[in-house]
């Protein structure tokens, strides 16, 4: 679902200045060729880390879930913890799923969104489709980029907002399938679900097509499935078939995920530009990684989206050849390469960063 915050591009022109050089960097051909001609040989996905993965993560993640439920005290808490991290990773995997082909690991899009798209209520259609767009090489940054807003620019009170809004994105997806989705059999109704509520964006300003299509197909099953799953789930709780406790439980475990997910998404950028067309080499450098030895970034930015600037560099390589490009890369440029400044040492100091962007912008 789209996180609504309102921006006045006027109220953040002061700071354009500063910003410009960044925008008119050209894009580093030395750098863009290592990243390229580094990474030629782990290109291929390898299907058994991917489903090795996944099946881990959901067992562990609902195995944790039950145990929240049915453990005593401390050890419930602790449990729904590592229900959190687990269901979370698994969930992540819609990252990959939006870069590469079906072929390349057979079954994994369906078995995904029955593990965990359409339990955790993001099936894939909410993100493909759309995360490519903000791979584009003229959309990214600019108004046209559903992931994109110019954070470090906006005011203060902004930045908290953008957190607790995720908190109630469980709640927003019961209510976009349980209610909307049935509603969507009025044609006005549909065309506001498809453009304002099929998207998992940070833009409110972006409005999605209506698929087409093999995608189209996709969607309909996937989002098919998750309102009827929806509509199981408030049932069985208005019943008492499912117990009110278990609900919140899993509510509450659900908005956790959401939340971390807003967190690592608060850090994936520098969120500096305001809307101009970006060289690769300036789109890198407003993104960022952090790679070891940091060792939390396993937990806040799992299945590769601790490379997240390598990402931009090189979209099609797999999550698990991430840390091995990194490292190839790293050891062959020069100190002075713009590859070596998109590192970060970890969560803090990032958050820290775009809170006093904030407070400059203001």
């Amino acid at each position: 679902m789209e996180t609504a915050l309102t921006f006045d591009r006027r109220a953040a022109a002061p700071a354009v200045a500063p910003r410009a050089a960044r925008e008119r960097i050209a894009d580093d051909r030395a750098m863009l060729r290592a990243a390229a001609d580094l990474t030629r040989d782990i290109l291929a996905h390898r299907p058994a880390i991917y489903w090795t993965d996944l099946i881990v993560s959901a067992v562990v993640g609902y195995a944790a879930f039950a145990a929240a439920v049915l453990a005593p005290g401390g050890w419930a808490v602790l449990a729904g913890v590592i229900s959190v991290l687990a269901l979370y990773r698994a969930g992540s995997f819609i990252h990959e799923l939006t870069h590469f082909k079906s072929s390349a690991v057979p079954g994994f899009h369906i078995a995904w969104n029955l593990i965990a798209g359409i339990p955790l209520l993001v099936p894939s259609f909410m993100y493909e489709g759309v995360h490519n767009l903000h791979h584009a090489r003229t959309r990214y940054g600019t108004a046209e980029d559903p992931e994109y807003l110019p954070l470090a620019l906006m005011k203060p009170w902004t930045l908290p907002l953008f957190i607790v809004v995720s908190a109630l994105g469980p709640i927003a997806l019961l209510f976009r399938f349980a209610v909307l989705t049935p509603l969507s059999v009025i044609p006005a109704v549909r065309r506001l679900v498809i453009e304002r509520y099929s998207s998992l964006s940070i833009n409110p300003g972006f409005r999605r097509r209506a698929p087409e299509g093999a995608a189209r197909t996709q969607w309909l099953w996937q989002e098919a499935a998750a309102s009827a799953w929806a509509i199981a789930v408030i049932t069985m709780v208005a019943t008492g078939i499912v117990p009110l406790r278990v609900f919140l439980i899993g509510l509450g475990i659900a908005s956790a995920v959401m939340v971390i997910n807003q967190v690592r998404t608060l850090v994936a950028h520098l969120w500096e530009n305001e809307g101009e067309a970006m060289t690769v080499t300036a789109q890198y450098l407003d993104t960022v990684n952090v790679p070891p030895p940091a060792l939390l970034p396993m937990l806040w930015a799992p299945v590769g989206l601790r490379y997240h600037a390598l990402h931009h560099l090189l979209p099609g390589l797999p999550y698990h050849a991430l840390g091995e490009a990194h490292r190839r890369i790293s050891a062959a440029l020069e100190v002075e390469s713009p590859y070596h400044k998109a590192s970060y040492p970890g969560l803090p100091g990032l958050v820290a960063k775009i809170a006093r962007s904030t407070m400059a912008a203001r």
